[in-house]
């Protein structure tokens, strides 16, 4: 075969009817972007993982494309950020240590006048006096206030992350 071409193709470098390959354009295809990613260092750096349910992916999600960045740009610029700054970091976990604190004694105030009003029920279904009845209910309802209040802690602080 004189003169011809060993490459395949179309004759003369023109584009080929097929979806080969096109002559003069590179093999790279343009990827879509979501925001505006991160500087990058040149060498392989280690890549981490991260599990979250739907919502917590949401609110990222929100949040990422407020500011123009992708997930895992905003993800990584969010942890920078957050192990940056020690204190604030310190206060929202202590705020945390101290909700959990409260519904750990809530739990036991609620064990304690469970047993009492147990006691007081016994007690006047066998028609014995109960002399610590007003006290009991007071316990009762103190903890139920202080359950409602951590509850509502709880709350307050998911409503301020959604937002």
């Amino acid at each position: 075969m004189a003169g011809s071409s060993r490459r395949q193709g179309a004759p003369d470098g023109k584009a080929a009817a097929g979806g080969g390959p096109q002559p003069g354009r590179a093999g790279h295809k343009a990827r879509a972007r979501k925001g505006k990613s991160r500087p990058r260092d040149k060498k392989q750096r280690p890549a981490h993982s991260v599990r979250l349910n739907e919502h917590e992916l949401a609110i990222i999600r929100s949040g990422a494309e407020h500011v123009g960045m992708s997930v895992a740009g905003f993800l990584a610029y969010s942890a920078l950020a957050t192990a940056r700054d020690q204190s604030r970091t310190a206060a929202a976990i202590a705020t945390e240590r101290d909700v959990l604190t409260a519904l750990f004694g809530v739990r036991r105030q609620l064990g304690w006048a469970g047993s009492n009003v147990n006691q007081i029920a016994k007690a006047l279904n066998s028609d014995a006096d109960a002399p610590h009845f007003a006290a009991a209910l007071a316990d009762l309802r103190r903890a139920a206030q202080a359950v409602q209040r951590a509850a509502d802690r709880i709350t307050n602080r998911r409503e301020d992350e959604a937002a």
